[in-house]
């Protein structure tokens, strides 16, 4: 199998990891009506098992230590997908089910276009602008015609977003200079003086299902760290550009998976907005975004001396 083949299959795995990321949150943190784990518990938890997990590894790969400027990149990171992007996609779904979710997430992939123009001073063009707009429009008029208005949950779920797409452009930058792996690895490993305490802190004093423990178990095992070798690997292997546009059948198989996981029902509606969520996604991701231009160098003032003159030659 070549490397592109073999980068595209990793890609892929990566993003069903992830699809079965929300409905498995929303088991572990259970409904209003039936609370299981506490979203904090499941941010500070699974970030602090994974952690555990990634010093083995950082180890026995004897990865190199970050310098200078990385730390605050790995800061950076850890804030948006360690602690945002969890906690508020946990408090979401106590509020809302797997499915609606999805869908109000289902901007993620534009939302990290939009962070990764803004960090690298990239100058998105119109159509990629007037793109983002429709994708928020779609989000918008779900949440209204699915729950009967804007919640405070689909507030907070668009804070996931925000939070993720940062938490992801600072990773995706920190993997040009560190072995992809890693990346994640010392992510959660920097957190782990705030989740360890944390989790002990949250630790649940009543019993809860069985299922939310199989929930938690999930997305400490796969979503926060294996789904994330598989991801950035496929990238490394099969190019940025080509295995990212994987990502966006990731909504529709949340979607799938919340019916079997959580016996959610599937309706007509909720896959339209989320077919038309995709496909905003994708011809966003397509439009042209221009780097800034580099200064021109500034012009030598002329050379006098011949000896002069000719060691600039040399």
């Amino acid at each position: 199998m070549d490397k592109e083949r073999k980068g595209l299959w990793l890609g892929f795995l990566g993003v069903v990891i992830f699809a079965m990321t929300t409905p498995m949150t929303r088991l572990a943190v259970g409904p209003a009506a039936d609370p299981q784990l506490s979203p904090l518990f499941v941010v500070a938890g699974r970030a602090a098992l994974a952690g555990v997990l990634s010093l083995v590894y950082l180890v026995l790969t004897r990865a190199p230590r970050p310098r200078g400027a990385q730390w605050s990149a790995l800061a950076v990171s850890a804030a948006g997908t360690v602690v945002g992007f969890p906690l508020f996609l946990g408090l979401g779904l106590r509020e809302v089910d797997a499915m609606h979710a999805a869908v109000i997430t289902g901007v993620l992939p534009l939302g990290t276009a939009i962070a990764a123009a803004v960090f690298f001073r990239q100058r998105p063009s119109i159509g990629f602008w007037a793109c983002a707009a429709v994708g928020c429009a779609l989000v918008l008029a779900f949440a209204v015609q699915s729950g009967g208005g804007l919640q405070w949950a689909d507030g907070v779920l668009l804070l996931a977003v925000v939070s993720g797409s940062i938490g992801y452009v600072a990773g995706a930058h920190l993997s040009r200079q560190l072995q992809a792996e890693h990346v994640i690895c010392w992510v959660l490993a920097i957190s782990m003086p705030f989740t360890l305490p944390l989790m002990a802190w949250t630790w649940p004093a009543q019993p809860v299902h069985t299922g939310a423990w199989i929930g938690f178990g999930y997305v400490t095992l796969f979503s926060m760290w294996l789904g994330f070798f598989a991801w950035y690997r496929g990238l490394a292997l099969g190019g940025t550009l080509r295995v990212s546009q994987v990502q966006l059948v990731q909504p529709f198989l949340t979607l799938l998976f919340a019916v079997p996981v959580l016996g959610e029902r599937l309706s007509a509606s909720t896959v339209l907005f989320s077919l038309a969520v995709i496909a905003t996604v994708f011809v966003g991701r397509k439009m042209p975004t221009h780097s800034p231009v580099p200064p021109s160098p500034p012009v030598s003032p002329p050379v006098t001396s011949p000896v002069t003159s000719s060691r600039n030659s040399a």
